[in-house]
């Protein structure tokens, strides 16, 4: 059960990161200039790579399918299948394939020396695949975790 626990305390954690990005963070940035924008974006995307974010969101990968095996003959097992594969795939999959290689791009673009028409050149190929994809993570996280509390409630009325 502390598995279970810790693990769906990182996934909440993950959830609500992801949520309170896009009600707040990206309504904010997005009404900045895009030198403005773009730096932003790169010191958050550079300021997010340390340990109070990694060990949630890598945890999570690792405690959550474990929680879920230890739930393996009991109700709870198919609700923490389903909040592990909505992690694992809608959340860390698509961060790790689609997120970072933006990031990193975007990381790699030199914002001193562009022209304006870069700046909006390289704008465009950030901004909306970026929210895009961090859309589809914020909807999977949150119903990873609905379904991890359905399986924590079921985990405790079996005990």
């Amino acid at each position: 059960m502390i598995t279970l626990l810790l693990s769906l305390l990182f996934l909440g954690l993950m959830a609500g990161l992801f949520y309170s990005w896009s009600v707040s963070v990206m309504p904010g940035i997005t009404k900045l200039n895009d030198i403005q924008f773009l730096s932003a974006m790169q010191a958050m995307n550079r300021a997010i790579l340390n340990p109070l974010f990694l060990i949630p969101f890598i945890g999570t990968v690792f405690l959550l399918p474990f929680a879920t095996w230890q739930q393996a003959s009991q109700p709870a097992f198919y609700y923490l299948l389903a909040a592990s594969v909505l992690y694992i795939a809608g959340v860390f999959g698509v961060t790790i394939t689609g997120n970072v290689p933006l990031n990193d791009s975007l990381d790699k673009f030199n914002l001193v020396n562009a022209t304006a028409e870069a700046l909006a050149a390289q704008r465009r190929l950030f901004e909306t695949p970026w929210v895009n994809l961090h859309t589809i993570r914020t909807i999977c996280g949150i119903l990873a975790f609905a379904c991890g509390l359905i399986g924590l409630y079921q985990a405790a009325a079996n005990k």
